[in-house]
């Protein structure tokens, strides 16, 4: 990426296309498909002009993933870091970001935490509850307020509609693993004026040695040698009533408990323990939405998520409260669609490296503006945000689409965007109480060409990121002398992401490259576990009444650390799958991850899984 510039490097990409007749973007959706996350309500796909991908619940399944990382890092500009197993500690990294870079909701519910760094735990997430994933690239501070420095990432749960649609399902697979879970939807009374969606969802491993000897030889101190394993339950409900033609109420709630093992540092082989990690995740969300006119409506949303985590033997105890509130206004007329918002965000952390709880309070204000029509597509938001440690922020975003021809667009867009720090970066022991939010400046610019089952997208992006705050070790402006919060670093995340999708002869064929360049600014050097070359290449098919797919992951190597000195290997794996119904309601699923068993790392001195199996069957009444 030296010497190029995201202009000068979409110039080059449209040479590509005139070269190429077949072309593709990474939307397995349908044009007429609806998208959320874009605007925080609901357009149709042709008139998003952000670098969108929806994950529906047939990919999911597909896919045989357990975790929701897992899931995201076969997209598009996603990469993903995990110390050890699936119940381990996760992160995922969007366009080169940071994890806590990206904003997280579940059915609205915003889901963070403010302790450490922040970012959402991944791996407290169940994958059996969610339906539906959005996967939004680029700043979206304008819309989101704090923390969508690198996008939004939005998960959904099963809506109900319909006759009443009971399902269950078991499956086991390599490291003991084994799973079930069961649930209905489905939609009731006159005119189905109630809809509901319940599931329980059970999971358990005996899990893998997450730091196997091979690995700790190389490694300061002594790791323990038992197998890490994790054990997940989670439920949720999803409930709607139609009230009357103009008035809708709905509830979501989702519990999710996970308990996993892992190696500490100070293991003793004389007195051997074992270490357990527990997150408690719970949800709740609460809407009403009233359509006054055609052209006039309003949201009034009310959530509540809390996010606790502690570990054992060694005390460790960190609990996170957020509670939202949202206003939202549109108007619709003819092309033109306008948003007007409120929105107050509560935050509240108790940790037993802080001492009293800590809180704080964000309100922020809201306009956007959307005209589509013809060849021309424009999206239009400004937000102010005053939070209550650090005072005001304002942020801005301008997109515009030009449709070359009906299958041929071209997308250019600049937005700023903010996170502020964490309570735990401003009053624990290494915290600093001024600090600053970071703030990002982006611009970035697309192809996009659809024709029928074939599409290509090309996306090029800069993203610089200033005041980032960092640990900076020795002493400081905090209470311990071993170091502290500081923000003094500057990061660019820069890059080029292209994916497509192209059917012949019965297989369909899907691909998606990255190439970036995630760097500190300050140093010169390449930010933590983010290879600056990614891929993902896919083909699925029917034959003899099985669905068939293959999948090629791909990434180059990383580094562990922020000097550059320990390198992570690069690796590509194969995984194959297969599904059949077995009778009219029961269908059969199998999968092999990494089939040439690759020894790769995410995170240095952690193994991962090899080559691993998974089968199940799923009975679901349509």
């Amino acid at each position: 990426m030296r010497g190029r510039t995201p202009v000068r490097l979409c110039v080059s990409v449209l040479a590509v296309f005139a070269a190429f007749p077949v072309l593709a973007q990474e939307q397995t959706a349908t044009l007429q498909e609806v998208v959320v996350t874009a605007t925080r309500g609901a357009i149709p796909l042709t008139d998003v002009l952000a670098d969108v991908s929806i994950i529906d619940r047939v990919m999911i399944e597909r896919s045989g993933a357990t975790g929701v990382a897992d899931v995201l890092a076969r997209q598009p500009g996603l990469e993903m870091g995990r110390s050890g197993g699936v119940g381990d500690t996760t992160s995922v990294y969007l366009r080169g970001g940071n994890s806590q870079h990206t904003a997280v909701y579940l059915d609205g519910v915003r889901l963070d935490t403010q302790s450490g760094s922040g970012g959402v735990a991944w791996e407290s997430i169940p994958l059996a509850q969610i339906e539906r994933i959005e996967v939004l690239r680029g700043p979206a501070g304008a819309v989101y307020g704090s923390d969508a420095i690198n996008g939004v990432i939005q998960l959904f749960t099963r809506k109900g509609e319909g006759p009443a649609a009971p399902y269950a399902a078991v499956g086991a697979g390599s490291h003991g693993l084994r799973k079930v879970e069961a649930g209905i939807s489905g939609a009731a009374g006159t005119g189905s004026a109630f809809d509901y969606s319940v599931g329980l969802a059970h999971e358990s491993s005996d899990g893998l040695d997450a730091q196997p000897l091979r690995l700790r030889q190389a490694a300061d101190g002594e790791r323990n040698p038992d197998q890490d394993g994790f054990e997940s339950t989670s439920a949720n409900a999803r409930l709607g009533f139609q009230v009357n033609r103009a008035h809708r109420l709905e509830a979501s709630l989702l519990a999710s408990d996970l308990e996993s093992q892992y190696d500490a540092f100070d293991y003793k082989p004389a007195s051997p323990v074992d270490d357990l990690s527990r997150h408690q995740l719970r949800t709740l969300g609460l809407n009403w939405n009233a359509q006054w006119t055609d052209a006039f409506s309003t949201r009034l949303s009310m959530a509540d998520s809390s996010a606790d985590y502690e570990t054992t033997p060694s005390v460790y105890l960190t609990k996170t409260q957020l509670r939202g509130y949202l206003l939202q206004n549109e108007w619709r007329v003819g092309p033109h669609l306008a948003t007007a918002t409120l929105e107050r965000r509560e935050d509240e952390l108790e940790n037993t490296a802080v001492g009293p709880s800590r809180n704080r309070s964000q309100d922020g204000v809201a306009l956007g503006y959307g005209f589509a029509q013809a060849s021309h597509t424009l999206q239009l938001n400004i937000r102010h945000d005053d939070d209550s440690g650090f005072g005001g922020k304002n942020t801005g975003s301008a997109a515009y689409g030009y449709a070359v021809s009906p299958k041929l667009r071209v997308t250019a867009s600049a937005g700023t965007a903010f996170r502020a720090p964490t309570l735990y970066q401003r009053f624990s022991d290494y915290g600093v109480s001024s600090l600053q939010p970071e703030t990002s400046r982006n611009i970035e610019a697309g192809v996009r060409y659809a024709n029928g089952a074939s599409s290509l997208g090309v996306v090029v992006y800069q993203n610089e990121v200033s005041n980032l705050i960092t640990f900076v070790n020795g002493p400081g402006a905090c209470v311990s002398p071993w170091g502290c919060y500081d923000s003094v670093a500057r990061a660019r995340y820069e890059g080029i992401t292209l994916s497509g999708t192209y059917a012949v002869g019965g297989v369909n064929l899907r691909a998606s490259a990255d190439l970036q360049n995630p760097k500190d600014l300050d140093t010169g050097k390449e930010l933590a576990r983010r290879a600056r070359r990614h891929l993902t290449v896919g083909a699925d098919t029917q034959a003899a009444g099985w669905h068939l797919g293959a999948e090629l992951q791909a990434s180059g190597k990383r580094f562990d650390d922020e000097a550059n000195t320990s390198e992570l290997g690069g690796y590509a794996v194969v995984n194959l799958s297969a599904s059949t119904q077995i009778a009219r309601t029961v269908t059969l699923s199998a999968r092999v991850d990494n089939l040439a068993d690759k020894d790769y790392q995410l995170a240095r001195t952690y193994a991962t899984g090899g080559r691993t199996f998974y089968l199940g069957l799923k009975w679901a009444l349509q």
